[in-house]
């Protein structure tokens, strides 16, 4: 389950900032400790419900088995903000082994040095990467050639429905293309006076995950050019995208009447999240609602499929947006080789990545987890899996500011989707280019 969404990236992205600061960026090849010496080694991770905390500690009392020399002292509920700060102070009280739940901030992680080079450990274990994690994964877990971190666990994102709405309505099957989810969500709206008795589907980019990245998977799109240059005012399908959820907004009621409904939602990660109570009938988001649906109690039968996509790539059904948990060493740590073997087992064994996967309800990050017959999942979990092993699957592009170039593009899409922006294409062009200044300045 992921706890960091776009709204509090801004708070990881300002931490790393003042990281890159304090980071020497030295590859530690050179790691003299012993990983057959007894030892103790600090592995910090952001999970913090208590079934993710059980799972994180069973899975390091099977590494501490397998290792009876390494113990691991385990930290949980750790935010970027939190591991910025130990890792800018070091020490021997600090991590050794680091975790994230932010993959847009892996371009500024690697290149400012906020996590150590990979590469001697990963040729010094033989591990062939390409066959052991699927591709996005491995390009999501790397900048620029360097390699800082590996892959703990995926998240694949898709449609949720309510099949009991969709059978009120007469629909069915889930749309499978962005003009049939403008349909459906239409047929599925009942309105109440000035607002909703049942919404279709909520568009509106402060919606729960119907954010602008993820709203892209659904198109084929690159945010760069060969030359690092932002291709929003370039690349068709951003303006595609932005006008398809701009009609979507309209034709659902407006801004304002969409805005006032949503106030009414619960907790994104509570029982009284707006799908679970009948609220909204279709809802984009990733794996984990399934199991938090379920335990919710919800008194309707939930459908599961991949995104709609966009009309005239039809062929493309199936694929989603993937991000996921990254794990990686510290600098400062002088037990790199002895961490070393924690982020090895943790990422590449098949039998630690399937019962982690099994007990905390994430995708598996290895391709041979994800055939594994010993995943424990509902049988609409399948679908998380096909997505993730989709060839365009997608995610972010790395940058070297990390995830600051997609806030950059959600404020744009705040002001669009209410209408403080009437020129599209000048709104493209002008967020462009400060994209490409601020990626100018962090250089």
């Amino acid at each position: 389950m992921r706890t960091s969404r776009l709204t509090t990236t801004a708070v990881a992205i300002a931490a790393i900032s003042v990281l890159a600061t304090a980071c020497t960026g030295q590859s530690e090849a050179g790691a003299t400790d012993d990983p057959k010496a007894k030892t103790t080694i600090n592995f910090w991770h952001g999970w913090s419900s208590p079934a993710e905390v059980k799972a994180v500690q069973d899975n390091i009392a099977r590494f501490e088995k397998a290792h009876p020399n390494i113990t691991v002292k385990v930290s949980g509920n750790i935010n970027d903000d939190k591991l910025n700060q130990a890792l800018r102070a070091g020490g021997s009280d600090g991590p050794d082994v680091v975790s994230s739940f932010t993959t847009a901030n892996v371009g500024k992680f690697c290149s400012s040095g906020a996590f150590t080079d990979l590469e001697p450990f990963i040729e010094k274990s033989k591990l062939d990467l390409e066959k052991t994690f699927p591709k996005v994964l491995l390009d999501y877990t790397q900048f620029e050639g360097r390699r800082c971190a590996l892959p703990l666990l995926t998240d694949a994102y898709g449609l949720y429905y309510n099949k009991d709405a969709f059978k009120k309505a007469g629909i069915t099957a889930p749309p499978k293309t962005m003009s049939e989810l403008a349909d459906v969500a239409e047929k599925l709206t009942v309105e109440k006076g000035d607002t909703y008795e049942q919404l279709g589907f909520m568009p509106n980019f402060h919606g729960y995950e119907t954010v602008v990245s993820h709203y892209m998977s659904s198109w084929d799109h690159a945010y760069f050019d060969e030359n690092g240059k932002s291709t929003l005012a370039t690349d068709p399908a951003f303006a595609e995208m932005f006008t398809y959820q701009k009609k979507l907004v309209d034709s659902l009621g407006g801004y304002q009447r969409l805005e006032k409904y949503r106030g009414t939602f619960g907790d994104e990660w509570g029982a009284k999240h707006p799908f679970h109570t009948g609220q909204v009938a279709m809802q984009l988001d990733g794996e984990w609602r399934l199991g938090m649906a379920e335990d919710a109690g919800v008194d309707f039968e939930i459908g599961v499929a991949p995104m709609p996509v966009a009309d005239d790539e039809a062929d493309s059904y199936g694929k989603g947006y993937l991000s996921g948990t990254i794990v990686g060493i510290a600098p400062a740590s002088k037990k790199q080789n002895a961490a070393w073997e924690l982020v090895k087992y943790m990422t590449t064994d098949t039998e630690a990545v399937v019962n982690f996967s099994n007990g905390i309800r994430n995708v598996p990050s290895t391709l041979a987890a994800l055939k594994s017959p010993d995943l424990k999942f509902d049988p609409r979990f399948k679908t998380f899996l096909d997505i993730a092993q989709h060839p365009k699957s997608s995610t972010s592009d790395g940058a070297v500011n990390g995830a600051a170039y997609q806030l950059t593009i959600q404020d744009f899409g705040y002001q669009y989707e209410k209408g403080a922006v009437k020129d599209l294409q000048a709104g493209l062009e002008k967020t462009a280019q400060q994209i490409d200044t601020d990626i100018a300045k962090a250089k």
